[in-house]
């Protein structure tokens, strides 16, 4: 499948690492347990792949008003895992509107906050739970030419920055914003995964060696050109959403995928 074209894109794994102790089921006094949810980025990626633990997936996504993802780019994102997961007893997408947090640029702990005070769905019986927030800013980022459409942190949860997609989107000559954005949920879903090499032991050497857990295949969905100094991220062409290439597809294999 071709790439996208002439976009200026970062989609961008983790660089956030958390520690399980800070946020630990019994703070909030809710007797929800929380902890299955509180995980590394990658280390769930047989639970979200395979049907062993968990048979269902439960989505919920958070948007801020006026920020709401396209249609079209949540039916990419489940034919996506309906390609890639077992899930025999299905997967649910909820939606809803929140307020906005005021904490733009968002630093690791903005998130994080975000997480803890929009988040209800984790994990339960057989059932998995992600969490996806579409955020009205941007990333705060040290690189100032560095621009982050995405980022999967911990095992189940995943930050999409909708004003920045929402902003290339209205640029002449840019893809449509559906693409934009099935392509920056598809990606961080990768790294949920565990790919490339974060969590999920690749079963070949396909690392991109300058850009940790990305894919050094051109044209995959893994893959990360990164230019630091002119801006120009990614540079992608072409107009359908990037599918993973088959190195990428062999690992989701080896844990439990399709």
């Amino acid at each position: 499948m071709n790439r996208l074209k002439r976009i200026v894109l970062f989609l961008a794994f983790t660089s956030l690492i958390f520690s399980c102790t800070s946020d630990s089921p019994s703070e909030t006094g809710d007797g929800i347990d929380r902890s299955g949810n509180l995980r590394l980025t990658g280390s769930s990626g047989s639970d979200l792949l395979s049907d062993m633990k968990f048979t269902s997936m439960n989505i919920e996504i958070v948007y801020v008003e006026g920020f709401r993802p396209t249609d079209e780019a949540i039916n990419i994102l489940k034919n996506f895992l309906a390609a890639r997961t077992f899930k025999p007893d299905g997967i649910s997408v909820t939606l809803r509107s929140v307020e906005s947090s005021g904490s733009s640029p968002f630093s690791e702990a903005d998130i994080t906050k975000v997480e803890r005070d929009t988040r209800t769905a984790y994990n339960a019986g057989d059932e998995i739970a992600v969490w996806i927030y579409f955020a009205d800013g941007e990333k705060e980022n040290p690189e100032q030419n560095l621009v982050t459409l995405g980022s999967a942190f911990r095992n189940t949860s995943i930050i999409i920055y909708e004003k920045v997609i929402m902003d290339f989107a209205s640029r002449n000559g840019t893809p449509d914003r559906a693409t934009i954005e099935a392509s920056t949920l598809t990606h961080e879903f990768g790294h949920l995964f565990g790919l490339v090499d974060l969590g999920t032991v690749p079963v070949s050497n396909h690392e991109d060696p300058d850009n940790q857990g990305h894919c050094v295949t051109d044209g995959c969905l893994m893959r990360a050109a990164i230019e630091f100094g002119s801006g120009v991220i990614n540079v992608i062409e072409g107009s359908d959403v990037p599918d993973l290439d088959q190195a990428c597809i062999d690992d989701l294999q080896s844990i439990g995928g399709k």
